[in-house]
């Protein structure tokens, strides 16, 4: 992922099982999350922190969707459980997850697997990649994210 590249087009089942795909935010900006796992801390500090931020950011003429291989019955709890108010996206073949290289060779206690990688890529109103974060801390990502909309727009 370069910056001025198309980003890849997608459609994800969302936590009520509608298809979205990146083509119909056209003409607005796409705050495209990759987090690991429902429920878990970090990704609960992340998606409540966009989720706080989520009107400013709307009036900035940006959405934000998270993407995780979790199913949209799993999206619907978390999001129930933790009052968020963004849209979450479930790719349980993490087709789009490795297309946007957030599917990568993990290490934890000496064990190598493969799994999410917690980055962000910021889709300008045209569909091409503006910004790209490859591996985020969850606590105070979000505020990142706006800064960066804020100096990119102006």
């Amino acid at each position: 992922m370069r910056i001025g590249d198309k980003a890849p087009d997608f459609s994800l089942e969302n936590q009520a099982g509608e298809k979205i795909s990146l083509k119909q935010f056209e003409g607005k900006w796409v705050i495209l999350y990759f987090y690991p796992k429902d429920n878990t801390s970090g990704c609960t500090v992340e998606a409540v922190e966009f989720t706080a931020l989520k009107e400013e950011l709307e009036k900035m003429n940006a959405v934000i969707l998270g993407v995780s291989p979790d199913s949209a019955k799993s999206h619907r709890n978390f999001i129930g459980k933790k009052k968020l108010g963004i849209t979450l996206l479930s790719d349980p073949d993490h087709q789009v997850i490795e297309a946007y290289g957030a599917w990568q060779l993990k290490k934890n206690y000496g064990r190598e697997y493969y799994g999410v990688v917690r980055s962000t890529v910021l889709i300008d109103p045209e569909g091409k990649i503006a910004y790209v974060w490859p591996k985020v801390k969850a606590k105070g990502h979000a505020d990142m994210v706006k800064a960066k909309l804020e100096e990119i727009i102006g």
